[in-house]
């Protein structure tokens, strides 16, 4: 079979760089393949995505040594609209991607630069708009779309010219789980049934190892890529998703790489944990007793007053809250309280309102009916400096909040408003993602590096009130876990956290509560164990793997399984 993308001897240096971003890379894709590129954030994927779009290094700049050849051309003497006919490609911004105002017009956008006939552009345009769920959005102004529907759209826009190779940069991250699966079955449509090759990076492994026909592994910034069967990768790579992480801990061979494969193996671990309770999540400041001695445990940026933040962290509170975004409902009848020291994850399907209730809070968005309170402050009242102290948002999109030349400037800055030590912002950064040097600038960082220094500047003021919009895109798995314990040490020490979210994992390991939205209005509001358990779109998957049994994540079994580790 020949090869489809094809990397000789690959290096990619950047200007002003003092390593390379990717170093050594010999590898073939064959035709009709998916091949899943895995590795810790800031290892080079999008740089090996771009190297293959031609992206790289005709738009970024840089040098490349070596050959990169598509569908038998070389990227080097072939600029980026040279391979538009044979490469297609979706980045991790949506928003950077779109050139019209409307969701069919993006959808055709591409057909007419390559000049198709005006039936096969209209037969193609209803096609793409069946396979992912946008028919009723077609006259949708993009701007008006959640994250996910843009995401959506984006691929759209490049399924319609029909390439031969497909590229995508995360392309369920700001997917619900149902809307990722459908986007799945239409790229595995693709491999099936037409042989178009697919080069796709996830963080989110969960989602969509159990598809890929190769897995790529970057296993650390400059080393050469490990490639192979996707079991056997999984079995030495540094990240990993939880059904391979609970398949290594209970020395399955070979490991299972979905839901179903790892269930068949799970019958004697399933009566060994039988009868036994899981380890309970750690309590918020609000279900901490008195005599409780968790603040030692505290990471050291967090050992601070804790009596006084608790204190002085006041609920949030929404009362029949109605929000309207154009003609559109965005949120019905809204009633919600969060408690100081509890971390609540807001979950649903794309538009269902979760960023809309965040915004509300923060004052972007005026309520049609009933009303929001932060601290006792009505938010869309309350001037910025005064919300700051109450309030902190990090949006879907960090470089929002990004405006200096390098990371050493966005932390100083950071320092300065919220009045904190200086040094306080850095080191943020460096729990969240280490090695990132001072001087990089923050155009240059990875989707999941600038969502972290983003993060960073949020938290250095240490608002009352911590929201969060799909904090864990572009992040991987040990990005989240330090993310996980950055965010309960600030619920223990009595801030309240919200996070609107796709990911199920997350939720497991860190929300005290969990509410469910549909089309604007809660529908479920409970303990994370019993709303997340009874819904299998929000389940996660080592509770499906050990169903029935009360089990959500793979520390809880671990900490059964190994107590002293």
């Amino acid at each position: 079979m020949s090869a489809a993308i094809r990397f000789e001897q690959v290096s990619v240096t950047y200007d002003n760089a003092t390593a390379p971003a990717i170093q050594g890379v010999d590898l073939a894709v064959p035709e009709g393949e998916l091949a899943l590129l895995v590795g810790p954030s800031g290892v080079g994927k999008s740089t090996m995505l771009g190297a293959v779009s031609g992206l790289v290094p005709h738009f970024t700049g840089g040098t490349l040594h070596g050959r990169v050849t598509v569908a038998g051309r070389d990227t080097r003497t072939h600029k980026p609209r040279e391979l538009a006919d044979a490469v297609g490609t979706v980045g991790q911004d949506p928003l950077s991607h779109f050139v019209t105002d409307t969701v069919e017009d993006e959808l055709a956008y591409g057909m007419e630069s390559l000049g198709l006939a005006p039936d096969v552009m209209r037969r193609r345009v209803e096609e793409t708009l069946d396979l992912l769920g946008l028919a009723e959005l077609r006259d949708r102004p993009i701007t008006t779309l959640s994250g996910g529907q843009q995401q959506r759209v984006a691929i759209g826009s490049v399924l319609t010219t029909h390439p031969k190779v497909l590229v995508l940069d995360e392309p369920t991250s700001a997917l619900d789980p149902a809307a990722a699966e459908e986007v799945l079955a239409v790229l595995q449509r693709l491999v099936h049934d037409l042989g178009t090759t697919i080069l796709l990076a996830e963080h989110r492994l969960e989602r969509v190892v159990q598809y890929a026909d190769q897995v790529i592994l970057l296993p650390s910034p400059g080393a050469p890529p490990v490639v192979g069967d996707p079991a056997a990768v999984m079995a030495r790579s540094p990240v990993r998703p939880p059904v391979v992480d609970l398949g290594r801990l209970a020395d399955w061979s070979p490991l299972p790489l979905s839901v179903r494969d790892a269930r068949r193996k799970a019958g004697p671990l399933r009566e060994r944990l039988s009868g036994l309770t899981p380890p309970a999540p750690p309590a918020g400041a609000a279900g901490r007793r008195a005599s409780d001695d968790g603040a030692a445990r505290r990471p050291r940026l967090f050992r601070k007053a804790v009596e006084e933040k608790t204190a002085d962290a006041p609920p949030a509170a929404v009362a029949g809250l109605s929000v309207r975004r154009g003609r559109v409902e965005a949120l019905s009848g809204v009633e919600l309280t969060v408690r100081a020291g509890e971390a609540v994850a807001l979950m649903g399907r794309n538009g269902a309102g979760k960023s809309t209730l965040l915004r509300t809070l923060v004052g972007m968005h005026e309520p049609a009916g009933g009303a929001a309170r932060v601290g006792g402050h009505v938010p869309h009242r309350t001037g910025p400096r005064e919300l700051l102290r109450r309030v902190g948002l990090v949006p879907q999109e960090p470089r929002d909040l990004l405006y200096a030349d390098t990371v050493r400037a966005e932390c100083e800055a950071a320092d300065h408003d919220a009045g904190a030590a200086p040094g306080a912002c850095r080191a943020l950064v460096g729990e969240l993602l280490p090695d990132v040097p001072d001087s990089t600038h923050p155009r240059d960082l990875s989707e999941g590096q600038r969502l972290a220094l983003a993060l960073a500047i949020v938290l250095t003021a240490r608002p009352p009130l911590i929201l969060l919009d799909e904090p864990t895109r572009g992040l991987d798995y040990a990005a989240k876990a330090r993310l996980v314990e950055i965010l309960r040490a600030l619920a223990a020490d009595g801030h309240a956290i919200v996070l609107a979210t796709h990911d199920v994992e997350l939720a497991a390991e860190l929300a005290h509560r969990v509410v469910i939205l549909a089309d604007g209005e809660i529908v479920a509001d409970g303990p994370t164990a019993e709303v997340v358990v009874s819904s299998p779109a929000f389940a996660p998957q080592v509770s499906k793997v050990l169903a029935p049994l009360p089990w959500l994540t793979v520390p809880q079994v671990r900490a059964v399984l190994e107590p002293t580790a």
